[in-house]
């Protein structure tokens, strides 16, 4: 019984040991899509889409109907007030009173003209307690319209203007989701290349150990000098140094890849080659046609230009020069009761033009005017500057997708070369027919031309993330890229 609770714990141990240490593979698409959902960035982007959101629902609501409900209840009040005499002197009357209001309100405003549209009912109640009497003063109904004259009229131009800002938003978001995907790629290559080092050191070492072991037994027979063999430890001693070193890149870059994904600390990654190629064309026309199309910075070009035209118009709107006219129809009265404020009420007209006229500003008016127009010159310039930028990147890196698709396979074939020569000159070595020195530079020139082929995936994976990023489009799937 105790050799088989001994055996049992020991069974548990050993899984324990294998659950902790359990090693997930993955490939590019997959580390990319779990930083997208995993991310700190990911979940940046979120909160910051969210935030639009609701400034745009805030814009929206300001062409809304708007219902208020205001009062003073109770409006009690016992103290002391001046009251002026006829001979100009004054005397200190008691006052106890209660003067107590409600007011339901609505407003709408119109876009297209910048006026509100108002409508009010009142109602007020007066109590004296000095006098014991209570009276009531109420508006059952009233409607008016307040409309600003040679004003700047921001709801008109909110309404050309923040629509452009929500769609950028929506836009940025999309972008910020393919940064993540470009920013996760790049830690995904760090760690492959890490991972690609340390395989290359470890192959390096045995193969430096088993050859050292068949040069020792030559150096016996006499076959080869001592010169030779301190090459092969000096060598030996790369390779164990190589080891290290590639450990340690490892580690960093495993620990960089986990914090980004949020992938678990007690996992180990074991990290597979992405592929070669890619079945898609890509066309520059193409891709112009859908980042001018899909990319917030289009869209922030046609808003740049509208928030200088709105700044003219604003400052030739705010020239001083301020005129307010209201109308107001509807009904008044006042009764000792509630009930008779709203029996036979009387008509309540208002008409009223509010105005200011400057009559010497010294040029005020007429400088931000200038400066506006001036800033909206500017804006045009650099909009078209900013336009050329656009498009010239969005080129450069078709052409720069095209060359490092060519390079893969180009880096490819050196390694395939670089390792069937690296095999015949380990052969060529053992049977005695090659320097130490030509097999050192064969190892070389292998080592080389695996990380070079695993930096031109890099490059060509890098081209291709960012060439979705600079379009918003998805060329395997042929459709725009969209996130819910």
């Amino acid at each position: 019984m105790k050799w088989i609770l001994i055996l049992a714990f020991l069974n548990y141990s050993c899984s324990v040991h294998a659950q902790s240490t359990d090693t997930i593979q993955l490939s590019l698409r997959e580390v990319v899509e779990m930083a997208k959902q995993k991310s700190i960035a990911s979940r940046q982007a979120v909160t910051v889409r969210e935030t639009k959101y609701w400034q745009w629902r805030t814009y929206r609501s300001n062409y809304q109907p708007q219902l208020s409900l205001n009062g003073i209840f109770p409006g009690y009040s016992k103290t002391f007030t001046q009251v002026v005499q006829p001979d100009g002197t004054i005397l200190f009357q008691p006052i106890h009173n209660d003067n107590s209001s409600l007011n339901l309100s609505f407003t709408q405003s119109i876009a297209a003209t910048g006026g509100t549209i108002f409508g009010t009912t009142q109602l007020q109640r007066f109590d004296d307690f000095e006098g014991k009497t209570s009276s009531y003063n109420g508006v059952p109904f009233g409607i008016g319209y307040s409309q600003p004259l040679w004003q700047f009229n921001s709801l008109k131009w909110d309404k050309r203007i923040e629509p452009l800002k929500y769609n950028e938003s929506k836009q940025a978001y999309i972008e910020s989701m393919e940064q993540i995907s470009i920013t996760a790629s790049g830690y995904f290559f760090d760690l492959l290349i890490a991972q690609v080092n340390l395989q290359i050191a470890d192959t390096n070492l045995s193969n430096t150990q088993n050859i050292m072991r068949i040069a020792n037994e030559k150096l016996e027979i006499g076959k080869i000098s001592k010169n030779e063999i301190l090459q092969l430890q000096l060598e030996e001693l790369k390779a164990k140094k190589a080891v290290g070193i590639a450990k340690r890149d490892m580690q960093i870059a495993t620990l960089n890849l986990r914090a980004y994904t949020g992938l678990p600390s007690t996992t180990s990654i074991d990290l597979s080659l992405p592929a070669a190629s890619i079945n898609m064309k890509v066309v520059t026309e193409k891709v112009l046609a859908e980042a001018y199309a899909n990319r917030s910075d289009a869209i922030g070009f046609v808003r740049r230009i509208a928030e200088a035209k709105r700044d003219v118009a604003k400052a030739k709107g705010d020239n001083g020069l301020n005129a307010v006219l209201t109308a107001r129809l509807g009904y008044s009265n006042s009764a000792t009761t509630v009930g008779k404020v709203y029996q036979n009420p009387q008509d309540q007209q208002l008409v009223q033009l509010d105005f200011t006229i400057p009559i010497l500003d010294w040029g005020r008016s007429k400088s931000r005017t200038k400066t506006a127009e001036a800033n909206q010159q500017f804006t045009q310039y650099a909009v078209e500057q900013d336009k050329q930028i656009f498009t010239q990147q969005i080129v450069t890196q078709v052409t720069l997708f095209d060359m490092m698709r060519e390079q893969v396979v180009l880096t490819a074939d050196a390694d395939s070369i670089a390792s069937e020569k690296y095999q015949i000159a380990k052969d060529r070595y053992v049977l005695g027919n090659l320097s130490i020195t030509d097999l050192s530079i064969a190892f070389q020139e292998k080592d080389q031309a695996k990380r070079d082929y695993v930096s031109a995936l890099r490059d060509f994976w890098g081209s291709y993330y960012q060439l979705r990023y600079l379009s918003l489009y998805d060329f395997e799937m042929n459709e725009k890229i969209n996130y819910k």
